[in-house]
């Protein structure tokens, strides 16, 4: 679960003699921002904002509610580590991870153990940065990375990484279902109360899933 030797790092401390980790983690404690290193450079992120936790807590409920395949489940403030790299690390908003990582001691998880992350896109957030982590996930073959921006109703499911990039986005907008392909397998809505598809979710195989209170996505996260 963990990264693992060979791939990075496995089941160690923080390196220090000035990595780029141990920076991030000061700047940490110094700012209270949220750091990650993204092709090598630090990046600061506030604390998220009620919505933008909001837009998760809702994800989160719908991936649970669609039943996940067994031994998977969705984690947030989990961070995941780039292959071969000393440094690179981001934690996305939410990541699909067998559930042995509820055992791991580690930090940091292997992204060939992710099934999926999520990012839901900041107010103030550039796109730039948007692609610049997309990049990353599919250097770090992550199978599928779902972005979610708020700010203008938009969802994009990146999917087939391959030499760096996905090789298919598929663009959404709110109100509209995001259909999750194989091996997660499950669709749900992203607007609206839950009924059928819409605000909730469900297997693609048809298999029935509880009910939830209305999941609506909101805007300006």
């Amino acid at each position: 679960m963990a990264e693992k030797p060979g791939a990075g790092a496995g089941h160690r401390a923080r390196p220090g003699g000035g990595n780029l980790r141990e920076v991030a983690e000061r700047l940490e404690e110094l700012t209270g921002l949220r750091a990650q290193i993204v092709g090598g450079k630090i990046v600061m992120s506030p604390t998220p904002r009620g919505k933008h936790a909001g837009a998760i807590r809702r994800l989160r409920r719908q991936l649970e509610a669609a039943g996940l395949p067994g031994g998977l489940d969705a984690y947030e403030v989990s961070s995941i580590a780039l292959p071969g790299d000393p440094d690179d690390y981001v934690t996305p908003d939410l990541v699909v991870l067998p559930t042995e990582w509820e055992e791991d001691d580690s930090w940091l998880a292997d992204p060939q153990d992710a099934a999926q992350a999520v990012e839901v896109v900041s107010a103030s957030e550039r796109a730039r940065g948007i692609r610049d982590k997309a990049d990353w996930y599919a250097v770090g073959r992550v199978p599928l990375l779902l972005v979610i921006d708020p700010r203008n109703g938009t969802w994009a499911l990146h999917s087939r990484p391959d030499n760096g990039v996905y090789q298919e986005v598929s663009p959404g907008k709110f109100g509209e279902v995001v259909r999750l392909p194989v091996p997660l397998d499950v669709e749900f809505g992203t607007g609206g109360p839950c009924t059928g598809t819409v605000g909730c979710g469900r297997r693609t195989d048809g298999r029935a899933t509880g009910t939830h209170a209305p999941q609506r996505w909101p805007s300006g996260a």
